[in-house]
Protein backbone atom coordinates (compact mmCIF):
# COMPACT_ATOMS: atom_id res chain seq x y z
CA UNK A 1 0.00 0.00 0.00
CA UNK A 2 2.74 2.49 0.63
CA UNK A 3 4.45 2.04 -2.86
CA UNK A 4 1.25 2.37 -4.21
CA UNK A 5 0.63 5.75 -2.51
CA UNK A 6 4.12 7.24 -3.18
CA UNK A 7 3.79 5.89 -6.96
CA UNK A 8 0.52 8.12 -7.47
CA UNK A 9 2.26 11.00 -5.45
CA UNK A 10 5.45 10.70 -8.28
CA UNK A 11 2.80 10.28 -10.85
CA UNK A 12 0.66 13.44 -9.80
CA UNK A 13 3.93 15.55 -9.74
CA UNK A 14 5.11 14.01 -13.20
CA UNK A 15 1.34 15.96 -14.39
CA UNK A 16 1.87 18.81 -12.25
CA UNK A 17 5.62 19.56 -14.08
CA UNK A 18 4.21 18.77 -17.40
CA UNK A 19 1.82 21.77 -16.93
CA UNK A 20 3.94 24.36 -15.16
CA UNK A 21 7.46 23.74 -16.58
CA UNK A 22 9.39 21.48 -14.56
CA UNK A 23 8.55 23.29 -11.12
CA UNK A 24 9.24 26.51 -9.87
CA UNK A 25 11.85 29.35 -9.08
CA UNK A 26 15.02 29.73 -10.45
CA UNK A 27 16.29 26.01 -11.08
CA UNK A 28 18.46 25.63 -13.68
CA UNK A 29 18.91 22.19 -15.54
CA UNK A 30 22.13 21.29 -14.77
CA UNK A 31 22.10 22.33 -11.23
CA UNK A 32 23.15 19.70 -8.36
CA UNK A 33 22.68 18.77 -5.23
CA UNK A 34 24.68 16.39 -3.11
CA UNK A 35 23.07 15.31 0.10
CA UNK A 36 24.30 12.93 2.72
CA UNK A 37 21.72 11.93 5.03
CA UNK A 38 21.30 8.50 7.37
CA UNK A 39 20.37 5.22 5.67
CA UNK A 40 16.30 4.08 4.84
CA UNK A 41 16.36 7.47 5.79
CA UNK A 42 14.28 8.89 3.01
CA UNK A 43 11.26 7.57 0.71
CA UNK A 44 14.08 6.94 -1.95
CA UNK A 45 11.55 7.99 -5.03
CA UNK A 46 11.30 11.23 -3.62
CA UNK A 47 14.59 12.30 -4.47
CA UNK A 48 13.26 11.25 -7.86
CA UNK A 49 10.21 13.39 -7.64
CA UNK A 50 12.36 16.54 -6.69
CA UNK A 51 13.99 16.07 -9.70
CA UNK A 52 11.37 15.83 -11.98
CA UNK A 53 9.43 18.83 -10.45
CA UNK A 54 12.93 20.86 -10.21
CA UNK A 55 15.59 19.89 -12.61
CA UNK A 56 18.07 19.80 -10.30
CA UNK A 57 19.57 16.46 -9.87
CA UNK A 58 20.85 15.49 -6.68
CA UNK A 59 24.12 12.76 -5.35
CA UNK A 60 22.98 11.01 -2.47
CA UNK A 61 24.73 9.14 0.27
CA UNK A 62 24.06 7.13 3.48
CA UNK A 63 25.82 6.80 6.96
CA UNK A 64 24.90 4.89 9.68
CA UNK A 65 25.79 6.88 12.73
CA UNK A 66 26.46 10.89 13.52
CA UNK A 67 30.03 9.52 14.14
CA UNK A 68 30.47 8.25 10.56
CA UNK A 69 28.77 10.95 9.14
CA UNK A 70 31.08 13.69 10.90
CA UNK A 71 34.10 12.38 9.95
CA UNK A 72 33.34 11.34 6.28
CA UNK A 73 32.05 15.10 6.17
CA UNK A 74 35.35 16.28 7.83
CA UNK A 75 37.51 14.60 5.67
CA UNK A 76 36.45 16.67 2.47
CA UNK A 77 37.04 14.04 0.06
CA UNK A 78 33.28 14.69 -1.06
CA UNK A 79 31.80 18.18 -1.26
CA UNK A 80 28.65 17.93 1.10
CA UNK A 81 25.99 20.70 0.54
CA UNK A 82 23.42 19.14 2.81
CA UNK A 83 23.37 17.25 5.68
CA UNK A 84 20.79 15.22 7.77
CA UNK A 85 22.42 14.70 11.04
CA UNK A 86 21.32 14.83 14.93
CA UNK A 87 20.92 17.14 17.50
CA UNK A 88 24.56 17.55 19.06
CA UNK A 89 26.04 16.79 16.33
CA UNK A 90 24.54 19.57 14.42
CA UNK A 91 25.62 21.75 17.31
CA UNK A 92 29.05 20.89 16.79
CA UNK A 93 28.89 21.66 13.15
CA UNK A 94 27.37 25.41 13.89
CA UNK A 95 30.35 25.65 16.42
CA UNK A 96 32.39 24.49 14.19
CA UNK A 97 31.00 26.94 11.46
CA UNK A 98 30.96 24.15 9.04
CA UNK A 99 26.76 25.77 8.67
CA UNK A 100 25.51 28.60 6.52
CA UNK A 101 22.36 30.01 7.65
CA UNK A 102 18.92 28.22 5.80
CA UNK A 103 17.79 30.87 3.01
CA UNK A 104 13.60 30.29 4.68
CA UNK A 105 13.02 33.24 3.29
CA UNK A 106 12.20 31.20 -0.05
CA UNK A 107 10.42 28.56 1.60
CA UNK A 108 6.76 28.21 1.57
CA UNK A 109 6.24 25.14 3.42
CA UNK A 110 8.60 25.93 6.35
CA UNK A 111 5.62 26.75 8.38
CA UNK A 112 4.12 23.03 8.69
CA UNK A 113 7.07 22.40 11.25
CA UNK A 114 4.86 23.14 14.29
CA UNK A 115 6.00 25.98 16.25
CA UNK A 116 7.18 23.36 19.66
CA UNK A 117 9.25 21.72 17.71
CA UNK A 118 11.45 24.81 16.24
CA UNK A 119 11.62 25.76 20.43
CA UNK A 120 13.07 22.21 20.82
CA UNK A 121 15.72 22.62 17.70
CA UNK A 122 16.91 25.89 19.70
CA UNK A 123 18.54 23.85 21.94
CA UNK A 124 21.27 23.25 19.41
CA UNK A 125 20.66 26.09 17.26
CA UNK A 126 19.51 28.94 19.64
CA UNK A 127 18.34 31.23 16.87
CA UNK A 128 16.71 28.91 14.35
CA UNK A 129 18.84 29.85 12.12
CA UNK A 130 21.38 26.94 10.69
CA UNK A 131 18.45 23.59 11.04
CA UNK A 132 15.44 22.32 9.89
CA UNK A 133 13.80 20.02 11.81
CA UNK A 134 13.15 16.58 9.90
CA UNK A 135 12.21 13.68 12.47
CA UNK A 136 12.12 13.18 16.42
CA UNK A 137 11.26 11.05 18.93
CA UNK A 138 12.23 9.26 22.24
CA UNK A 139 14.23 6.72 23.80
CA UNK A 140 11.64 4.36 25.80
CA UNK A 141 11.15 0.77 27.04
CA UNK A 142 9.68 -1.81 24.55
CA UNK A 143 8.32 -4.41 26.45
CA UNK A 144 6.39 -8.06 26.34
CA UNK A 145 2.74 -6.98 28.45
CA UNK A 146 2.97 -11.31 28.70
CA UNK A 147 6.09 -10.68 30.51
CA UNK A 148 6.09 -7.95 32.73
CA UNK A 149 4.18 -7.34 35.58
CA UNK A 150 1.91 -3.80 34.72
CA UNK A 151 3.94 -0.73 32.86
CA UNK A 152 7.37 -0.55 33.75
CA UNK A 153 6.76 3.28 34.23
CA UNK A 154 10.38 3.47 35.49
CA UNK A 155 13.77 2.96 34.96
CA UNK A 156 14.15 0.91 38.40
CA UNK A 157 13.06 -2.20 36.10
CA UNK A 158 16.22 -2.08 34.45
CA UNK A 159 18.19 -1.73 37.60
CA UNK A 160 16.37 -3.68 40.53
CA UNK A 161 17.28 -7.51 39.26
CA UNK A 162 13.25 -8.11 38.78
CA UNK A 163 14.03 -9.11 35.35
CA UNK A 164 17.83 -9.94 35.39
CA UNK A 165 18.93 -11.88 31.94
CA UNK A 166 15.46 -10.31 29.86
CA UNK A 167 16.80 -6.96 29.15
CA UNK A 168 18.57 -5.80 26.26
CA UNK A 169 20.18 -2.61 26.60
CA UNK A 170 20.92 0.38 23.75
CA UNK A 171 24.82 -0.53 22.69
CA UNK A 172 25.44 3.20 22.92
CA UNK A 173 27.25 5.03 25.35
CA UNK A 174 25.19 7.99 24.85
CA UNK A 175 22.16 6.12 25.25
CA UNK A 176 23.25 3.70 28.59
CA UNK A 177 24.29 6.92 30.12
CA UNK A 178 21.28 8.90 29.44
CA UNK A 179 18.74 6.31 31.07
CA UNK A 180 21.31 5.94 34.31
CA UNK A 181 21.93 9.63 34.65
CA UNK A 182 18.14 10.30 34.52
CA UNK A 183 17.57 7.51 36.86
CA UNK A 184 19.74 8.92 39.05
CA UNK A 185 17.97 12.31 38.87
CA UNK A 186 20.95 14.12 36.92
CA UNK A 187 20.64 15.65 33.66
CA UNK A 188 21.76 13.50 30.65
CA UNK A 189 23.76 16.59 29.81
CA UNK A 190 25.68 16.91 32.85
CA UNK A 191 29.92 17.30 32.91
CA UNK A 192 30.01 16.98 36.79
CA UNK A 193 32.81 13.52 36.75
CA UNK A 194 31.13 12.36 39.73
CA UNK A 195 27.35 12.46 38.46
CA UNK A 196 29.37 10.34 35.65
CA UNK A 197 31.65 8.41 37.28
CA UNK A 198 28.35 7.47 39.92
CA UNK A 199 26.43 6.09 36.68
CA UNK A 200 28.85 3.94 35.43
CA UNK A 201 29.39 2.28 38.83
CA UNK A 202 25.37 1.45 38.09
CA UNK A 203 25.90 0.19 34.97
CA UNK A 204 28.76 -1.69 35.62
CA UNK A 205 26.26 -3.22 38.30
CA UNK A 206 23.38 -3.80 36.23
CA UNK A 207 26.10 -6.03 33.61
CA UNK A 208 24.94 -9.40 34.81
CA UNK A 209 21.60 -8.80 34.70
CA UNK A 210 21.99 -8.04 30.87
CA UNK A 211 21.31 -10.33 27.77
CA UNK A 212 22.48 -8.30 24.94
CA UNK A 213 23.85 -4.66 24.33
CA UNK A 214 22.12 -4.31 20.26
CA UNK A 215 21.19 -1.39 18.18
CA UNK A 216 18.55 -1.79 15.70
CA UNK A 217 18.24 -5.91 16.23
CA UNK A 218 16.79 -4.69 19.80
CA UNK A 219 13.37 -4.49 18.71
CA UNK A 220 13.66 -7.54 16.56
CA UNK A 221 14.58 -9.52 20.00
CA UNK A 222 11.61 -8.24 21.73
CA UNK A 223 9.09 -9.54 18.33
CA UNK A 224 10.38 -12.77 18.66
CA UNK A 225 9.92 -13.11 22.40
CA UNK A 226 13.82 -13.33 23.50
CA UNK A 227 13.30 -10.71 26.20
CA UNK A 228 10.76 -9.20 28.40
CA UNK A 229 11.94 -5.78 27.32
CA UNK A 230 14.55 -3.27 25.46
CA UNK A 231 16.13 -0.20 25.36
CA UNK A 232 14.62 1.16 21.82
CA UNK A 233 13.94 4.69 19.81
CA UNK A 234 10.21 5.37 19.52
CA UNK A 235 10.32 4.58 16.08
CA UNK A 236 11.43 0.88 16.21
CA UNK A 237 8.72 0.56 18.99
CA UNK A 238 5.78 1.56 17.12
CA UNK A 239 7.43 -1.12 14.55
CA UNK A 240 7.77 -3.58 16.97
CA UNK A 241 4.07 -3.41 18.03
CA UNK A 242 3.20 -3.62 14.25
CA UNK A 243 5.00 -6.86 14.17
CA UNK A 244 3.53 -8.17 17.74
CA UNK A 245 0.60 -6.77 19.85
CA UNK A 246 1.11 -8.22 22.74
CA UNK A 247 4.22 -5.35 22.91
CA UNK A 248 3.79 -1.72 24.08
CA UNK A 249 6.18 1.78 24.32
CA UNK A 250 6.44 3.41 27.79
CA UNK A 251 8.88 6.79 28.62
CA UNK A 252 9.77 6.14 32.34
CA UNK A 253 8.49 8.91 34.36
CA UNK A 254 12.37 10.05 35.53
CA UNK A 255 12.24 10.97 31.93
CA UNK A 256 14.31 10.12 28.77
CA UNK A 257 16.11 11.60 25.66
CA UNK A 258 14.08 13.95 23.27
CA UNK A 259 16.34 13.28 20.20
CA UNK A 260 15.65 15.28 16.85
CA UNK A 261 17.17 14.73 13.29
CA UNK A 262 17.62 18.09 11.47
CA UNK A 263 18.68 19.60 8.08
CA UNK A 264 21.90 22.34 7.28
CA UNK A 265 23.23 23.49 4.61
CA UNK A 266 27.06 23.22 4.75
CA UNK A 267 29.30 25.96 4.74
CA UNK A 268 30.90 24.55 1.07
CA UNK A 269 27.36 24.90 -0.19
CA UNK A 270 27.60 26.66 -4.01
CA UNK A 271 23.72 27.12 -4.34
CA UNK A 272 21.84 27.67 -0.86
CA UNK A 273 18.82 28.44 -2.71
CA UNK A 274 19.06 24.86 -4.83
CA UNK A 275 19.57 23.97 -1.38
CA UNK A 276 16.24 25.41 0.23
CA UNK A 277 14.30 24.73 -2.06
CA UNK A 278 14.87 20.61 -1.23
CA UNK A 279 14.29 21.49 2.08
CA UNK A 280 11.21 23.06 1.51
CA UNK A 281 10.17 20.13 -0.56
CA UNK A 282 10.60 17.77 2.09
CA UNK A 283 8.25 20.06 4.27
CA UNK A 284 5.57 19.89 1.70
CA UNK A 285 2.51 17.80 2.94
CA UNK A 286 2.49 14.94 0.27
CA UNK A 287 6.63 14.52 0.28
CA UNK A 288 6.59 14.54 4.24
CA UNK A 289 3.86 12.16 4.41
CA UNK A 290 5.49 9.99 1.97
CA UNK A 291 8.69 10.17 4.20
CA UNK A 292 6.68 9.09 7.62
CA UNK A 293 4.86 6.61 5.78
CA UNK A 294 8.67 4.91 5.03
CA UNK A 295 10.21 4.88 8.45
CA UNK A 296 7.34 6.07 10.40
CA UNK A 297 9.21 7.98 13.22
CA UNK A 298 7.66 10.97 15.32
CA UNK A 299 7.29 13.88 12.66
CA UNK A 300 7.39 17.69 13.28
CA UNK A 301 5.33 17.98 10.34
CA UNK A 302 1.80 19.53 11.41
CA UNK A 303 0.01 18.99 8.40
CA UNK A 304 0.93 15.15 8.60
CA UNK A 305 -0.32 15.05 12.23
CA UNK A 306 -3.46 16.48 11.22
CA UNK A 307 -4.27 13.97 9.04
CA UNK A 308 -3.16 11.31 10.40
CA UNK A 309 -6.04 8.59 12.20
CA UNK A 310 -6.82 8.75 15.86
CA UNK A 311 -4.96 5.37 15.88
CA UNK A 312 -1.25 6.70 15.34
CA UNK A 313 -2.49 10.12 16.53
CA UNK A 314 -2.75 8.58 19.85
CA UNK A 315 -0.19 6.03 20.02
CA UNK A 316 2.78 7.72 21.78
CA UNK A 317 5.78 6.02 19.90
CA UNK A 318 4.37 8.42 16.91
CA UNK A 319 2.93 11.11 18.84
CA UNK A 320 4.24 11.65 22.34
CA UNK A 321 2.01 13.65 24.23
CA UNK A 322 3.22 16.70 26.30
CA UNK A 323 3.08 15.22 29.40
CA UNK A 324 5.68 12.47 28.68
CA UNK A 325 7.90 15.18 27.80
CA UNK A 326 7.43 16.77 30.82
CA UNK A 327 11.12 15.43 32.18
CA UNK A 328 12.98 14.74 29.47
CA UNK A 329 15.30 16.64 27.95
CA UNK A 330 17.56 17.23 24.31
CA UNK A 331 21.18 16.23 24.38
CA UNK A 332 23.38 18.37 23.71
CA UNK A 333 27.50 18.12 22.43
CA UNK A 334 29.25 18.39 25.54
CA UNK A 335 32.83 19.40 26.07
CA UNK A 336 35.92 17.63 24.83
CA UNK A 337 37.09 16.58 28.31
CA UNK A 338 33.54 15.33 29.25
CA UNK A 339 33.37 12.61 26.01
CA UNK A 340 36.81 11.10 26.86
CA UNK A 341 35.68 10.51 29.88
CA UNK A 342 32.65 8.80 29.32
CA UNK A 343 33.80 6.95 26.19
CA UNK A 344 36.52 5.84 28.73
CA UNK A 345 33.78 4.36 31.59
CA UNK A 346 32.11 3.08 28.41
CA UNK A 347 35.32 0.79 27.48
CA UNK A 348 35.66 -0.33 31.06
CA UNK A 349 32.03 -1.21 31.38
CA UNK A 350 31.82 -3.03 28.41
CA UNK A 351 35.31 -5.05 29.39
CA UNK A 352 34.38 -6.36 32.54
Amino acid sequence: MKRRIVSIICAMACLTSLLTGCGNGSAKSGDTLTIFNYSEYLEPEMLELFTQETGIEVKYEEATTPEELYTKYKSGGISYDLICTSDYMIKRLIDEEEAQPVNFGIMSNSSNIGQKYWTMARSFDPDNTYALPYFWGTVGLLYDKTRVNGTPDSWSVLFNGDYSGDIIMQDSMRDSFMITLKYLGYSINTTDENELREAAELLTAQKPDVQAYLVDEARDEIVAGNAAMAVVYSGEAFLGNLYNPDLAYVIPKEGSEVWMDAWIVTKNCQNPDAAAKFLDFLCRKDVATANFEYIYYSTPNEAVIKSMDNELKNDPAVVPPDSCLENCEVCTQTDEATTELISELWKEIKAQ
